[in-house]
This record gives C-alpha cells, structure tokens and sequence, in this order.
C-alpha cells in the first residue's frame, strides 16, 4: 500500500486533498431492530487476514505521513448500517459476499433468528460497520 500512496502523492495536485475511507475489523455487532427497540444479538467473527490487512494500511499510512508526504488533517470514525428483512437474508449475504473476512456462530445465529420472530412484522436484521475516514492534505512542496 505503501506504492499506491507513493503513487498518489506523485500525482496529486497541490494543496489536493486524500481521503481514505474504508471499514476496519471491529467485530461488528449484529442487531435486531424494530420501532421499539435496537437490540444487540451478538457479533461478526472476524477473520485473521482481513485484521492483518486493517494493521497493513495503518502501517502504510503512518509510513506516509512519517516520510512528509501527507498531513492528516481530520479523522473520524461513524457506523454504516447493512441491513436485511431477514436473519436467512443477511446470512446469505455474510455467505456469499462477506466469507473471506467475517464469520458467524451458531449461537449468534440462533440469538438474531429468535430476536427477528419477536420483534414483530417491521423488524430487520442489520450489521453495524466501522467505517474510518481520514482527511489528508498533501505536504507542502510536493
């Protein structure tokens, strides 16, 4: 990742701005919500690479920074909600599109499945991901 900010220094104009969105590995909590209530039924499993790869882009960016090439300028972290009308919906989706980086378990399953038949006709089941947006304004002189 290193090359990539190396690359984007190279050809970002000057005083041009680099904003690094991305979610980060939190074991992201599942929930079940409703018009009454939020309720928590567990957490995502998070994989090993997906956490190596999150430390990989910390590292790269310090390294970014450290070298002169950026100057972090303002940094957030907020909730994005996936959200399914189904406990079977979204395990499908963590199936299909999230398997090499999250997991379930039964227990969670179980607990989301049980919550969701509760929770009434309008009840969902969502995944509350943490994003990380990073402002960065190019260094001077570049």
């Amino acid at each position: 990742m290193v090359h990539a900010l190396r690359e984007i220094r190279r050809v970002l104009a000057p005083n041009g701005i680099l904003i690094d969105l991305r979610p980060v590995s939190d074991r992201w909590p599942i929930e079940v919500i409703s018009a009454q209530e939020v309720h928590e039924t567990g957490r995502v499993l998070d994989l090993p690479n997906p956490l190596a790869d999150d430390e990989a882009a910390n590292r790269a960016v310090i390294q970014a920074s450290g070298n002169g090439w950026f100057l972090r300028d303002r940094e957030e972290f907020f909730p994005y909600y996936y959200t399914w009308d189904t406990p079977s919906e979204m395990e499908e989706w963590i199936a299909e599109e999230w398997n090499d980086f999250i997991d379930m378990d039964e227990e969670t399953k179980r607990a989301t499945r049980s919550a969701w038949a509760l929770g009434g006709a309008e009840a969902q089941v969502r995944v509350r991901v943490k994003m990380l947006i990073t402002r960065w304004k190019a260094a001077q002189g570049l």
